[in-house]
């Protein structure tokens, strides 16, 4: 089962607190396991496209079933391959830093990109969104999931 839409929110919340106490402007989408939109939220002063970004980032996890950063090392051997797959979806495809998958064990309930700050920044943000919808949860459990 994806995560709630509470959950989402939850998600969302937390990781644009993250971002407010960096001074960073980013928006946040999350998506099922089929890399269908959740939620989307966008901070006040983030990019205009960073919405459509995040949620790309944020779908092509999901359906990969790989982070943003093994889904850009995929994209760099098989370029031809990523742009025909682009093309099929709803929207394309955005592999890179700032999105993470998100599993219980082996079951996928879905993803979350973040975009608007730097990649790395981005994913900072979705982890500590992921902290919020999980708390308790070692940071060890966290990075297995992550």
């Amino acid at each position: 089962m994806p995560l709630s839409l509470a959950q989402a929110h939850v998600l969302i919340a937390a990781a644009h607190e993250h971002a407010v106490a960096n001074d960073w402007k980013i928006a946040v989408a999350v998506v099922d396991e089929g890399g269908l939109l959740v939620a989307l939220g966008r901070m006040d002063g983030a990019f205009p496209l960073s919405a459509q970004i995040a949620e790309a980032k944020a779908a092509g996890t999901a359906l990969w079933h790989r982070d943003g950063e093994q889904l850009a090392a995929s994209r760099a051997s098989h370029e031809g391959f990523f742009d025909a797959v682009s093309r099929l979806v709803r929207l394309p495809l955005i592999p890179g830093p700032g999105s993470v998958l998100i599993r219980s064990g082996e079951g996928v309930l879905g993803a979350a990109g973040a975009s608007g700050a730097s990649g790395d920044d981005d994913r900072a943000c979705v982890e500590a969104g992921l902290r919020a919808v999980f708390p308790g949860r070692s940071e060890g459990w966290l990075r297995r999931q992550l």
